[in-house]
């Protein structure tokens, strides 16, 4: 067995990740309550709720931050709760967080490049050994960066720019790009349009429709712009206080008068949030 497989599970056809009965807590604070749900292979499925409703906890246990008290996490037939975050890079799991988390004195295709790094298969001994390998495979490295991320999504102005002198916007987009990198088959995206003005979020939305569509990326989403939610989301997971509380299509769940309930509390007003 490698370091990046694990025990093979059944699930059903066209489930890309399956999540079953998840519970987490920290001390006697329940924080996620039996979630369960299922993401299909090619679908932008997107996590709401109130805060403090357990959206980035069950993230973090998507990705490995975290490890819940009991339940399964299966992607693609594989059970990855035994994995490191690093090994689920290698299955095809990257992540955006709602704190960007570059390195900030490096410049942006520095960044970028770090995220390919997980499939290069000269390692440093082997380097080394055999420079010739390793300098080819980052030449590659750096043309498919630069002719195909860098301008996907439209930085190649700022490419060889340090990242801390950059504003909150561009700094989320070298984040993404860096995930991309990594040839993900699921893309994390924790709040991407957090900080962003209109105009920023359009391209945001925009650039996750594009990854989808063209990327054939899975994306997993939080985010509290719900008209960003709700115009391009496939299906919808509602939690509050760490319980699952619908799931559906984007009309149906903005609708569903539990939803509006756990997010204002005052129906009229969570019609309007709910663009509904």
């Amino acid at each position: 067995m490698s370091g990046v497989e694990a025990m093979t599970q059944p699930v059903a056809e066209g489930i890309q990740l399956q999540v079953e009965e998840i519970h987490l807590s920290f001390g006697g604070l329940k924080v996620l309550a039996g979630v369960s749900t299922s993401v299909k292979k090619g679908e932008i499925f997107s996590i709401i709720g109130p805060n403090g409703a357990g959206k980035t906890s069950l993230l973090n246990c998507l990705n490995r931050f975290y490890t819940p008290d009991r339940g399964k996490i299966i992607f693609e037939g594989q059970d990855i709760l035994k994995l490191k975050p690093h090994q689920l890079a290698a299955l095809g799991i990257a992540r955006t967080f709602q704190n960007v988390e570059l390195f900030k004195h490096m410049t942006v295709i520095d960044n970028i490049k770090l995220g390919h790094h997980v499939h290069l298969r000269s390692g440093f001994l082997s380097g080394g050994i055999y420079y010739g390998k390793t300098r080819r495979e980052e030449i590659a490295l750096r043309k498919e960066i630069e002719e195909r991320i860098v301008d996907f999504l439209e930085i190649e102005a700022i490419r060889k720019s340090v990242v801390h002198t950059l504003p909150f916007g561009l700094q989320k987009r070298v984040e993404m790009a860096r995930a991309l990198a990594m040839k993900p088959k699921i893309l994390l995206l924790d709040e991407p349009a957090t900080g962003m003005n209109l105009e920023e979020t359009e391209d945001i939305a925009r650039f996750i429709l594009d990854i989808n569509e063209e990327w054939g990326v899975t994306i997993i989403l939080i985010e509290h712009d719900m008209g960003v939610v709700m115009d391009i989301s496939d299906r919808v997971c509602v939690l509050d206080f760490g319980v699952k509380i619908a799931e559906g299509e984007p009309a149906e769940v903005r609708q569903n008068e539990q939803v509006i309930k756990a997010y204002l509390g005052q129906v009229d007003l969570a019609y309007s949030r709910l663009g509904a």
